[in-house]
């Protein structure tokens, strides 16, 4: 005997439901990472979604948790659709190349915005950096791999802050590809399973 139907409208609750809370973390990914975890307000998370306050805080409870789960999501399809001897390039042509829209990395950009914001999700942040150390880590045979993965996420970081938030010149203006293979041939001499030099100069194209 099959399962009782739900009433139609009971299903079209639940279907508005889902679409909601999806609207709501993607509008959520996108002002987090143009404004940071501080200056993005639920208000503006409910009006870029086309809904009202009340159902994110059902939906999620709080801009943290909101936060929490937003990062949480745009690193585990980042993390799974990467292999990690690309890890390093794509995260850091997607922060260097402008005009990419819903193709730059979301997670690393709200990262970097709401970096040392002590109101923003500091759990999630830690456990970002350590999916990312735990990926680039198996590049390397070190007895120390976490550290040279560690080390290759801090200058990651600081140079999305140097050159997205600060805008210091010259890295501010400095061509992606050029900045990619310096960076990319530095790291090399950490981890070195990382791609040949050549690997990435071919990525110009």
């Amino acid at each position: 005997m099959g399962r009782p139907e739900l009433p139609t409208g009971r299903r079209a609750r639940k279907r508005d439901a889902a679409a909601t809370k999806e609207s709501f973390l993607v509008a959520a990914a996108m002002l987090f990472t143009d404004r940071g975890f501080d200056r993005t307000t639920v208000r503006d998370i409910a009006n870029q979604a086309g809904a009202n306050q009340a159902l994110l805080f059902r939906y999620f409870g709080s801009k943290e948790a909101l936060f929490e789960e937003v990062i949480a999501r745009e690193a585990r399809d980042h993390l799974s659709a990467t292999p990690p001897e690309q890890l390093l390039e794509v995260a850091l042509r997607s922060m260097l190349t402008p005009g990419k829209g819903s193709q730059r990395h979301r997670s690393l950009q709200a990262f970097l915005r709401s970096a040392g914001q002590d109101s923003a999700a500091t759990a999630s942040r830690r456990k970002l950096g350590e999916d990312y150390v735990q990926a680039l880590a198996t590049l390397t045979d070190a007895p120390d791999a976490e550290l040279r993965a560690d080390l290759i996420l801090a200058w990651l970081l600081g140079i999305g802050l140097v050159r997205d938030v600060t805008g210091k010149e010259p890295l501010a203006g400095a061509d992606p590809d050029e900045v990619c293979a310096l960076v990319i041939r530095a790291a090399g001499l950490l981890l070195e399973r990382f791609p040949p030099q050549e690997h990435v100069l071919d990525a110009r194209t």
